[in-house]
C-alpha cells in the first residue's frame, strides 16, 4: 500500500498575556512626524523604543521616524537611517531597545505585513502601534497589535494581526497638551494663565463630584466605600492649613511673578529682534 503524506495547517498565536503601555511623548512624536511628512507620503512609519517587563508588558517610551517608499505591492525602508538613529538613541539611553514599530492611519494596511517582517528580524514578537492622526470625532484611535503566523508545514502562508490591550497614561500637564492635539484646528495655543484656568475648572468639577458623593453617603443614597473614604480623608489632611487672606496673598504674589516673567521675556524678544535688524542694516551699509 502506498503511503500518503498530508500537510497540516498550523496557527501560531502570540502570547495572550502580552500588553503595551505607551507614553504621551511617543504620540506627540508620531503626530509631529506626520505633520512634517513629504507631500506625496500618505502615512509615516517609525521605530518604537522602550523595554519589556517580566510580566509581558511592553513599555513604549520613545520613537523616531524612518523614511520609506511604499507602493501597492512593495515597501522600501531606509535601513541605514534606522540603524544610525538606533545607535544615536542608545548612546543617550542604552536601556531603551527596539520593541516594535508604528504607522499612522486607521488600522492595519496591506503593506504592514512586509514592514512587520523586517522588524521581526530586529526584535522577537514586535509591537505594531497604529495612530489615527485625523482624530475623527475629536477622539484619538490608538491601537497595538502583534502578529500571528499561519503556516502550512514549514512554509509560512500569511500573518494575522491581533489587537492587544493598550494603556495610555498621562499626568495633568500632558493631558492638557493631548486635549489640544485632539482638536483639529485651534486659533492659538493656550498661555500659562489660560492653562491654569482650564486646570482650575477641571479641579472645580472634581471637587463638585466629591461633594455630591459625600453628601449622598451622609443622606444614605449612596453605598459608602471605605477605600474612597480613606482616600478623601488623606487628601483633605494633606491640604495646608492656611487662612483665606494668606491664600489670596500667596496666589496674587505667584500671579505677579508669572506676569513679570512674561514681561521680561517679551522685552528680551524685542531687544533680540531690534539687534538683528540693526545688524542686518549695518551689513547692507
Amino acid at each position: 500500500m502506498a503511503s500518503s503524506e498530508s500537510a497540516v495547517l498550523q496557527f501560531f498565536p502570540s502570547s495572550t498575556s502580552l500588553s503595551a503601555k505607551v507614553h504621551p511623548l511617543v504620540i506627540f512624536n508620531i503626530c509631529d512626524c506626520y505633520v512634517r511628512r513629504p507631500d506625496q507620503a500618505e502615512r509615516v512609519i517609525g521605530t518604537l523604543l522602550g523595554s519589556i517587563s517580566p510580566d509581558g508588558t511592553v513599555d513604549i517610551r520613545n520613537s523616531y521616524g524612518v523614511p520609506h517608499n511604499e507602493s501597492s505591492d512593495q515597501v522600501a525602508l531606509d535601513i541605514d537611517y534606522h540603524h544610525n538613529m538606533l545607535l544615536s538613541h542608545q548612546k543617550v539611553n542604552p536601556k531603551e531597545v527596539i520593541v516594535g514599530w508604528y504607522s499612522t492611519g486607521f488600522g492595519v494596511t496591506g503593506g504592514s505585513a512586509l514592514i512587520h517582517e523586517f522588524y521581526s528580524r530586529e526584535v522577537q514578537n514586535p509591537i505594531h502601534l497604529t495612530v489615527d492622526t485625523t482624530f475623527r470625532n475629536g477622539e484619538a484611535t490608538i491601537k497595538a497589535f502583534v502578529s500571528a503566523s499561519l503556516s502550512l508545514g514549514e512554509r509560512q502562508l500569511a500573518a494575522q494581526f491581533q489587537e492587544i490591550p493598550l494603556d495610555l497614561r498621562m499626568i495633568e500637564a500632558e493631558q492638557v497638551g493631548f486635549d489640544i492635539l485632539k482638536t483639529t484646528m485651534v486659533e492659538k495655543l493656550p498661555g500659562d494663565l489660560e492653562g491654569m484656568e482650564a486646570s482650575m475648572e477641571r479641579l472645580y468639577v472634581l471637587i463638585d463630584d466629591v461633594y455630591k458623593y459625600v453628601d449622598g453617603v451622609v443622606e444614605g443614597q449612596v453605598v459608602p466605600d471605605n477605600d474612597i473614604g480613606r482616600f478623601i480623608a488623606d487628601t483633605v489632611a494633606s491640604l495646608p492649613k492656611i487662612s483665606p487672606p494668606a491664600f489670596d496673598r500667596l496666589m496674587n504674589d505667584t500671579l505677579q511673578d508669572q506676569l513679570l516673567l512674561l514681561y521680561l521675556s517679551s522685552i528680551t524678544r524685542t531687544h533680540l529682534s531690534l539687534a538683528e535688524k540693526l545688524n542686518t542694516a549695518a551689513q547692507i551699509l
